[in-house]
């Protein structure tokens, strides 16, 4: 048995071929860890464990109805990874081997590797003969290989660079295993990882290919850098008529890079995962710190050979897959492990059993959840399942046939079944389980499943007897509070400002909430301001965009938790009763009194058995410098480790010795280092860190403690603080204990609402998980107390911390007495003579209003030199930066002209509603002018603006066209009257956040425009309900291109680290520009932590998407803009040279019409009348078209200027030059000579076939869409002569946004009307594709026999959709899932009759429609603001959260609906006879179009039913008809009435609640 034996027949590269191809190495701002993830993800399977060849076929066919879920770079016959899990198939297997004279035993008693090596002969023999050793040392018998036969012909080239040799490897089981039918896996993963290791260890440079994809004795993975409709051609076997399996597990790739990666194909070894581990640093750093603790019975002397558990070279999929692997085969079932990794939101779900509640309570003291959206299907080829995550961000459908089988996946529709075999419909739910069992024959149900793992244990005993809260715990003594002097003393020396005191402290003391700020953030970076910042201040908060959502904290509260447990954990291994002998904490921030309580549990005579706490001092001697910080920690990590030793498990790092010779060391510098000095000794999971510091008092501050590794913060100054200023009366109405009550709720919120920006649900697993990039910190200090943190620009070191430190130390105890009652004015917020340095001041908006206002381009230079006043201020980054004076100047008549330039030139999106009709309509005048672009913001457009004046020169249309997540005003009309839209996944000011317009600032001319209410609050919620993943942006950006075939699609990403990485998938999902916005842009109003921590500069953004997508060879076929604080040409040349074809302005042009940044936007108190829609404060606009036009002229001038000075003629020649950047030199003495701005010039290496700008226009696949082949030839008599049309067609899932591009072209032939209703009625049979319906115009009615997919009739602008089971049918539809997730999202007109189930999110910013369903999942009418939708049947939890508008009726016959509602802004009502009668109409019309059994039903007897719905009504909604009604008695009409009812209303204290 030669290590080769005979070759099958294949079309694999000869081993000779060239070496594989690497992916490329970290390099300029490109970091190849930031990739991300997104895909379609399904199985199939036999109940009853019957194998098939039809499994292994029609799973296949099911990934090939995927592959729109998929992704394909630059080469279209590159796939991002498809592949499929089986049970091992033993007939095949037998037949081949016997020709290789390899002779297999009987199944089970062998193991199939599937391994992927180098193509280089001697290399891959090296592998081959290492892991031959390894087996044969571990006592296995190696019995061959055999070469897998490829066919590579219909592969892409970047696919055949770096394919991979493939061959299996065949172990037999040695003797001297356990008789456990899992003893030869567990032998199997020994020897895997030992492979993995040793052969990763001893590879040279080439050897990157070598990879087992799967080595096990049930299941085997086909897998490869494929397309899914590749996988079966390419793996011959897959065809093989002797394959067989009773379980088919699939799923197709889209990743961000397109670079060549084999391995990163799914199915890993368990699992294939569609989502984001947000939480994956964290769970990795604590698996790791584990280690040391772990013991097996299991595995016994073979336990250090699978260390480290995480292969943290893989992708966060792979390492969850690590760790669930290693879970399963270390003694749980993978059920039990799955719910460990993944478990239910149990903390607030009252209708949780008490044994489920226990099981999840018990575990989480033994970890913490892999939180982030996911649908992961799993299998260890015995069982196979499916979970979703806590909040359902990721579609799962499922069927159960008659044949006993189980169809599951990302859509339905992949698979043909006849409707008569179909016996259940289902969809995977928040949290919940599906399971088949192929050794029981059975479906598990979730219910049954759960309880029957959390029935194992006693746990419900083991919490009451080990599990503490807080409040057990006997008080510490009084608090006693010291004297004003002292709280000053303290005050200065932690670095508090009189602006902290009235902007950040008292407000949250006063109103238990946020403060909010507005206008952005035009101060210098922490690395470059010349005052002393907090170390905080150099690091910045990551946030989820594209790639997986950030999530509603207010609204949907009931999947987050805010809860700490304190204490050691135990054996993750070998769990046992006391391993939940923790202290359990409601909020990470702790009162002066609960540390207190927490620092008495130790002593010699501990008072509670198995905790004791130590506290040591954060000082260092003052005056020591960097050198004495560094030794100072080190000594505090030694002391805590004796500390440990001696039995410590709570530390408490106080720095309240502060005195005139020990400084305070920065309190994250002492709780990072210490958690990975812990974590690097092994010890972390012994012992919780808890902060003691005068430093935190903002929101920012608590995040970045607890991300680094505190487990509890007490910031008593800020207490102490509270405390004095309600004692001098800075703070009034209100006494102390209320007013640190509110402050603990503010800090806690804020804390929950930064990691929901991120998509994480529960503070634990936030703990550790390091959600930062460094912003001006150097690699020694992040290296050593920062590890892993991403840090691009090198900066201050030790020394430069220990000095800010000192400086703040210095104020509280300076040489001579001052006054020392006297804080600094502060500046960070809003400009102060003597404070903080703002680009924009009273000096720089005095020289920019007079020089568009007098049209003197002298006057703008002295604004730009002033601007670019270096040697005063270093406000920016590309402050360090230096154009080239090495070119050859040419005359300026030769650079393209001003009118030129112009076009690329756009203003911000400022919506209608945060800035006043006059501010809105001036923009888009000036903008329409100079041949740029304005845009509309995320508020609509008044219809009226679409006409234009005769001769175009107050065209006040937008050219550009914001579609954001709250949807106002998204219209097909708004859409096609666009040339440009811009899908806003973020914001530059406060990225993951979403928005409020309080009630009284709706007014009725605004709630016109925004379809919805006047008085009533708007909100916009963190996601767009339709794009959790990539996969889902691309299919809105399919949806808009149908909607507007003329417009460009634009996507708005933020800057932060990896966003390159999200572009190049962004550009995969064939987006026409690409936005980066930096941090820094203005906005109406945002909490203060967002607009100062998150984000990052546009110019470190801007640069890695453009490197990046250089990189991918994507840079070709998308448009690069950029905006955040561009004041000048210089800005503009300098964004060209770093990659951006295209600019926006947006503080600029505000200042041009009159803004003075007074940053008051959100107090609606604007002076000048630009942020503002009080008539009586827009008075005093006195903006003109002509002040923004000579804004732009001037910029584009001095564009201009410097490309004659560079010797370039266009801006095409422009983009990318950074070999004319230098950067320039600072002085050593100052932070800002520490920086390294190398990375931004960075410019990859590429063949010259690589484009370096766009030179093509994305392929978006319309001329192949449905429409454009059927549906519009269809209807042509209705779209050309308005003749009645009426036809039935097949519909497959495949066929996605169906109808769209058709109202398209109603809307632009009869105007937004559309057609006469009922003019065209498609019937469809079939499962449709996702988007069914999307924006349908009125006059199109489209019935649907069969089921649909998510976002059926998002949009809805007036036609009418009604879905119902095909004939034949043997379910009962009402119990059955017909279309999925987020229906009817955005509907502003038309109706909707849903003869079945719905998926979760149903109706979520409905704003005019009426919808008529049969049941609905989790959190239905969410952020509703009109319509009416009627519920015949069950509703899931959260029901009309943030509803503020418009009408529910659901029928709620046991009276427990208000169980499932959330009450925050709606009442629950009996109906009167009004509303019966409405609803009765809405009911019958159901049962026309539907044929419901359940509508006839209620009918007949509907003197019985109606009086059994509940009325939903929202409490401000309620209010205004109200008062309209009011105002109508008294005689008043029309728009006279309306504007009576919100004067009535929008004093009314009773306003939304928002933070």
């Amino acid at each position: 048995m030669g290590s080769f034996g005979q070759r099958l027949s294949s079309d694999q590269p000869g081993h000779e071929s060239p070496p594989v191809d690497r992916e490329p190495e970290h390099q300029g701002l490109y970091d190849p860890r930031f990739e991300h993830e997104a895909c379609g993800v399904g199985f199939l399977a036999d109940i009853k464990g019957r194998r098939s060849h039809a499994i292994i076929a029609d799973g296949l066919t099911m990934l090939e109805n995927m592959s729109h879920r998929g992704a394909r770079g630059a080469d279209p016959n590159t796939g991002d990874g498809a592949g499929i899990l089986i049970q091992i198939p033993h007939n095949l297997f037998s037949q081949l081997t016997q020709q290789l004279n390899i002779h297999l035993p009987p199944p089970g008693a062998y193991g199939v590797g599937m391994v992927f090596l180098p193509r280089e002969a001697a290399r891959r023999a090296e592998c081959e003969a290492t892991l031959a050793a390894i087996v044969a040392a571990e006592g296995q018998t190696l019995l061959g290989w055999r070469d897998v036969p490829t066919s590579n012909a219909d592969l892409g080239a970047t696919a055949v660079r770096s394919e991979p040799v493939m061959r299996q490897v065949f172990i037999g089981r040695g003797q001297g295993l356990s008789d456990d039918p899992l003893a030869f896996e567990r032998k199997l993963f020994v020897i895997r990882r030992l492979a993995e290791k040793q052969i990763g260890r001893d590879a040279s440079e080439g050897d990157a290919a070598f990879y087992i994809a799967s080595l096990s004795s049930r299941t085997i993975v086909y897998k490869g850098m494929l397309l899914a409709e590749q996988l079966r051609g390419y793996f011959p076997d897959l065809s093989h008529p002797l394959i067989d399996s009773a379980i088919a597990l699939v799923h197709s790739r889209f990743s961000t890079n397109t670079f060549p990666a084999w391995k990163r194909a799914h199915p890993s070894r368990f699992l294939a995962h569609n989502g984001e581990i947000n939480t994956i640093k964290g769970n990795v750093n604590a698996m790791r710190a584990r280690q040391a603790l772990f013991r097996s019975d299991l595995f016994g002397d073979d336990l250090p050979k699978i260390l480290p558990i995480i292969d943290e070279d893989g992708t966060d999929s792979a390492m969850f897959d690590n760790a669930l692997e290693f879970l399963s085969l270390a003694g749980r079932s993978l059920p039990h492990a799955v719910m460990m990794m993944i478990p239910e939101p149990w903390e607030k779900n009252p209708e949780m059993s008490a044994g489920k509640r226990d099981f999840y309570a018990y575990h989480s003291a033994l970890m913490e959840p892999w939180d982030g959206p996911a649908s992961i299907v799993f299998s260890d080829g015995v069982v196979v399942g499916a979970v979703l995550d806590r909040n359902g961000l990721r579609p799962s459908r499922y069927y159960v046939t008659a044949d006993d089988r189980v169809i599951m996946a990302s859509e339905v529709g992949v698979l043909d079944v006849p409707p008569e075999l179909i016996r259940y419909k289902g969809r995977l739910q928040p949290g919940r389980m599906l399971l088949v069992d192929t050794s029981e024959e059975s479906i598990v149900d979730d219910d049954e499943l759960k309880q029957r793992v959390a029935a194992e244990h006693p746990y419900g005993e083991w919490l009451a007897r080990h599990m503490s809260t807080l409040e057990e715990l006997p008080e510490g003594g009084r608090e006693r509070a010291p004297g004003h002097d002292t709280i000053v003393l303290r005050q200065h020396a932690f670095g508090y400002t009189f602006e902290d005191l009235r902007m950040i402290l008292a407000p949250m003391a006063r109103d238990g909430v946020e403060p909010l700020a507005s206008m952005g953030d035009d101060t210098p970076i922490a690395a470059l301001s010349r005052r002393p910042q907090l170390l905080y201040h150099y690091f910045r908060q990551l946030f989820a965009q594209v790639t997986n959502p950030p999530i509603d904290a207010i609204r949907e509260e009931l999947v987050t938790s805010s809860a700490m447990l304190l204490g050691s954990e135990g054996d993750l291994v070998n769990p046992r009763p006391e391993d939940c002998r923790r202290i359990r904490l409601q909020s990470p921030v702790l009162t002066n009194a609960e540390l207190a309580r927490l620092r008495g549990i130790g002593g010699h005579k501990p008072y509670r058995a198995g905790f004791s706490a130590v506290t040591l001092p954060m000082l260092f001697p003052s005056g020591s410098g960097g050198t004495g910080l560094a030794a100072a920690l080190d000594k505090l990590f030694a002391t805590a480790d004796r500390g440990l030793a001696g039995g410590a498990n709570l530390i408490i790092l106080s720095d309240r010795g502060i005195s005139r010779d020990e400084a305070a060391i920065p309190a994250l510098l002492v709780v990072a280092g210490l958690h990975h000095h812990l974590i690097r000794r092994g010890t972390r999971t012994r012992v919780s860190l808890l902060v003691e510091s005068g430093e935190p008092r903002e929101v920012h501050h608590f995040a970045c403690l607890v991300g680094y590794g505190a487990d509890a913060v007490n910031p008593y100054l800020a207490f102490e603080t509270i405390r004095d200023l309600i004692e001098h009366r800075l703070l009034t109405g209100i006494d102390y204990d209320t007013a640190a009550g509110k402050y603990l709720k503010a800090t806690t919120k804020g804390v929950v609402k930064v990691i929901s920006k991120m998509g994480i649900s529960t503070v634990q697993s936030y703990h550790g998980a390091q959600i930062f990039e460094a912003l001006g910190l150097g690699r020694s200090v992040i290296d050593r107390y920062f590890t892993s943190t991403p840090t691009r620009i090198e900066g201050a070191d030790m020394n430069v911390l220990a000095d800010e430190a000192q400086q703040r130390h210095d104020a509280a105890f300076p040489e001579r007495p001052a006054n020392g009652h006297t804080l600094e004015a502060g500046g960070r917020y809003q400009y102060r003579e003597g404070g903080e340095f703002h680009l924009f001041n009273p000096s720089t908006i005095h020289r920019l209003q007079h020089a568009v206002r007098s049209g003197d381009y002298e006057a703008y230079k002295l604004y730009a030199a002033e601007i670019h006043d270096r040697e005063t201020h270093l406000a920016t980054l590309r402050s360090l930066l230096e154009l080239s004076t090495d070119c050859a100047p040419i005359p300026l008549d030769e650079v393209e002209p001003v009118e030129a330039i112009m076009t690329r030139f756009k203003t911000g999106a400022m919506s209608y509603g945060s800035i006043s009709q006059e501010a809105h309509e001036t923009l888009a005048i000036a903008m329409n002018r100079v041949g740029g672009k304005s845009n509309t913001g995320e508020g609509g457009e008044d219809s009226e603006r679409y006409a234009s004046d005769p001769d175009g020169r107050f065209n006040r249309n937008s050219a550009i066209k914001q579609v954001a997540s709250g949807r106002f005003g998204v219209t097909i009309e708004y859409l096609n009257q666009a040339r440009e839209i811009q899908i806003k996944m973020a914001q530059g000011a406060k990225p993951g956040e979403g928005g409020q317009l309080p009630g009284h600032k709706v007014y009725p001319w605004i709630a016109r425009t925004r379809h919805s209410t006047p008085g009533v609050g708007l909100i916009s919620p963190p996601p767009h309900h339709d794009i959790y993943s990539i996969e889902d942006l691309a299919q809105l950006i399919y949806d808009l291109k149908n909607a507007n075939p003329q417009a460009r699609i634009n996507v708005k990403l933020v800057s932060e680290v990896g966003v390159g990485t999200v572009a190049a998938g962004v550009a995969k999902g064939h987006a026409d520009v690409i936005l980066i916005s930096g941090h820094d842009g203005g906005t109406g109003a945002s909490p203060a932590s967002s607009i100062k921590h998150a984000g990052l500069p546009w110019e470190l953004g801007l640069a890695e998407t453009h490197q990046t997508l250089v990189l991918n060879n994507l840079r070709g076929r998308v448009r690069l803009e950029t905006d955040g604080q561009l004041k000048t040409g210089r800005d503009v040349v300098i964004a060209a040279m770093l990659g951006a074809e295209e600019f926006g302005f947006a503080t600029g042009p505000l200042v041009a019409m009159g803004c003075i940044m007074m940053r008051v936007c959100h107090l609606d108190t604007c002076p000048v009348g630009i942020a503002t829609q009080n008539p009586e404060l827009r008075e005093r606009f006195d903006g003109r078209p002509e002040h923004v036009e000579n804004f732009m002229r001037f910029v584009a001038q001095d564009v201009r200027e410097y490309m004659a000075a560079l010797g370039v003629r266009s801006m095409d020649e422009l983009v990318g030059r950074v070999d004319l950047l230098s950067v320039r030199g600072a002085p050593r003495d100052m932070k800002a000579g520490l920086l390294d701005l190398s990375a931004l010039l960075h410019r990859p290496e590429t063949g010259p076939d690589v484009d370096r700008r766009c030179t093509t226009a994305q392929d978006h696949g319309l001329a192949a869409g449905f429409d454009r082949t059927v549906l519009l030839d269809l209807v042509a008599p209705a779209l050309e002569r308005g003749e009645p049309v009426a036809a039935t067609l097949p519909i497959r899932n495949v066929h996605r946004t169906a109808g769209t591009m058709l109202s398209s072209a109603v809307v632009r032939r009869y105007g937004a009307g559309g057609l006469p209703e009922g003019t065209v009625h498609l019937t469809f049979q079939g499962s449709a594709g996702q988007s069914f319906g999307a924006f349908l115009a009125p006059g199109l009615i489209f019935t649907l026999e069969g089921d649909a997919n998510d976002y059926v009739g998002k949009g809805l602008c007036g036609g009418i959709i009604a879905i119902k089971p095909p004939d034949g049918s043997t379910f009962m539809p009402e119990e059955n899932v017909i279309i999925g997730n987020v229906a009817f999202y955005g509907a502003t007109a038309g109706a909707a009759y849903i003869h079945g189930a719905a998926g979760e999110r149903f109706a979520v910013r409905n704003s005019g429609a009426t919808i008529v369903v049969e049941s609905i999942g989790d959190h239905g009418c969410e952020y509703m603001t009109g319509g009416r939708v009627a519920v015949l049947g069950a509703t899931g939890r959260n029901f009309a959260a943030g509803m503020s508008g418009g009408i529910a009726y659901v029928f709620d016959p046991d009276g427990t609906f208000n169980r499932r509602c959330n009450p925050e802004m709606v009442d629950l009502l009996p109906l009167d006879e009004v509303d019966a009668r409405e609803l009765a109409d809405m009911v019958w019309k159901h049962a026309i179009h539907t044929g419901s059994t359940t509508a006839w039903h209620m009918i007949g007897r509907w003197g019985e039913m109606w009086p059994r719905f509940v009325k939903v009504l929202p409490k401000d909604y309620g209010r205004v008809m109200r008062a309209l009604a009011e105002a109508t008695a008294q005689g008043l009409t029309g728009d006279e009435a309306i504007m009576a009812a919100f004067e009535a209303n929008r004093r009314d204290l009773a306003r939304l609640g928002g933070n």
